[in-house]
This record gives structure tokens, C-alpha cells and sequence, in this order.
């Protein structure tokens, strides 16, 4: 499954730039240029990885970077062009798991990422929910001890119903998570996906209900 990176910087090209980059390696991104907007991204839905500036328009990063280490266990590598010894020390001090002064190449920004993704190690190797079982290394899903043979997305949305059982999840999250991109128009395919996996899921006594309105969700039978 994709890793979601939340960009947090204000300078437009070097957004940009990470961006793509991030995208080339196969990452989820998510962007914010303020500490307001940041902070709306890390409540709306939880990043595996926040790669933060300190010098933003409406605050500190350094400040943001403290409050987020309150609540959760969030990677976060500064990026900026803060680069004295002292500004190194006090991104550390504050929560930071790694510092890149700017300016960077971009090859080492993506290595740093995949250093702290690993480490962090915020997906399991398997995710489970009764007699559910998702191996996420090898992408085998196994049902009352039996593997079942899913198609990718089959796969991507058992892994959210699994990781959140009973939860309500929207159709727009749920296009997002599994199409990586914002549903434009109706929403088609995730119908006929999550219609499939359904028929799938009978053996295991479980399956996906619709609530209307708000989305599906995963239910004992």
C-alpha cells in the first residue's frame, strides 16, 4: 500500500518539486502551506510521514512540530533553510526524527523518507479482523485460513474496511485511499469493487453494508 506524505511548505516551486519526486517514488501526497492547513490535514487523515518547514506564513514549524508530538507518533523531518548546528539541535529537541537543510538533493530527500518510513514500520505485515486476514508484504489475503484471490482494488479496500471495522467511510475517502486521486463524476468503479469483494467476503461471514448517504461499511452477516 502506498505511504501518504504530508508536504508542508510554502514555497510554490519546491512544492512542486517534492511533489513530483514524491509521486515518481510511488508516495501518496498530501500538501499544506500554513500551519492551519497542516494541521487540518493531520486531523482530517492521519499521514505516515510529514515533511515540515519551519518558516511558514501563519506560524512556526518548530511549534507545530511540538503540539503534533502530544498527540501522535508521527515521522516528521524538518526541511528548511534553517541549517546552523543550533537550528539542527533544536529541530531534534522539539520532536523532529531528522533534519535537511536546505538546499537538498532531492535523491537524499527521498532516502530520508524511506529511512524514516521504515523505522517507523506504521503498517503491519498483517492486519486482521475476525477470520480476515490481509498480509500486506505479499498482498495475500487469507479467509478462514484459505487464501482468496483479490484484484488490487479488492485488496486496497478490504485493507480500509479491515483497518477500520465498523466505521462509516465515505465514498470520496475511499476513492481517494484505493484510485490515489479525487473521484470526479459517479462513482462507477468503486460500486463494482466493492460488489465483488462483497461476494468475496460471504465465506467469511462478514460483509460490506451501504450507508446512505455517508458511505460503506464492513459488518458481520
Amino acid at each position: 500500500m502506498k505511504a501518504t506524505i504530508l508536504l508542508v511548505e510554502d514555497n510554490k516551486d519546491i512544492m512542486t518539486i517534492n511533489r513530483e519526486t514524491l509521486k515518481m517514488e510511488g508516495f501518496r501526497v498530501m500538501e499544506a502551506r500554513t500551519v492551519a492547513e497542516a494541521r487540518a490535514c493531520v486531523k482530517e487523515e492521519r499521514p505516515d510521514l510529514i515533511v515540515l518547514d519551519i518558516s511558514l506564513p501563519d506560524g512556526n514549524g518548530l511549534a507545530l512540530c511540538e503540539e503534533l508530538r502530544g498527540g501522535n507518533d508521527i515521522p516528521i523531518m524538518f526541511l528548511t533553510a534553517l541549517g546552523t548546528k543550533q537550528d539542527i539541535i533544536t529541530g531534534f529537541q522539539v520532536g523532529g526524527d531528522d533534519y535537511l537543510p536546505k538546499p537538498y538533493d532531492t535523491e537524499v530527500l527521498v532516502m530520508r523518507v524511506k529511512s524514516l518510513l521504515r523505522r517507523a514500520k506504521q503498517i503491519p505485515d498483517v492486519v486482521s479482523y475476525g477470520p480476515i486476514q490481509v498480509n500486506m508484504s505479499s498482498a495475500k489475503v487469507y479467509i478462514n485460513g484459505e487464501e482468496v484471490s483479490l484484484q488490487q482494488k479488492e485488496l486496497k479496500l478490504l485493507v480500509q474496511f479491515v483497518q477500520q471495522p465498523s466505521q462509516v467511510l465515505s465514498v470520496d475517502k475511499l476513492y481517494e485511499k484505493v484510485w490515489g486521486q479525487r473521484m470526479l463524476g459517479q462513482d462507477n468503479a468503486l460500486k463494482v469493487a466493492i460488489s465483488k469483494l462483497r461476494a468475496k467476503l460471504q465465506t467469511a461471514g462478514y460483509t460490506i453494508s451501504s450507508s446512505r448517504g455517508e458511505g460503506y461499511y464492513l459488518e458481520k452477516e
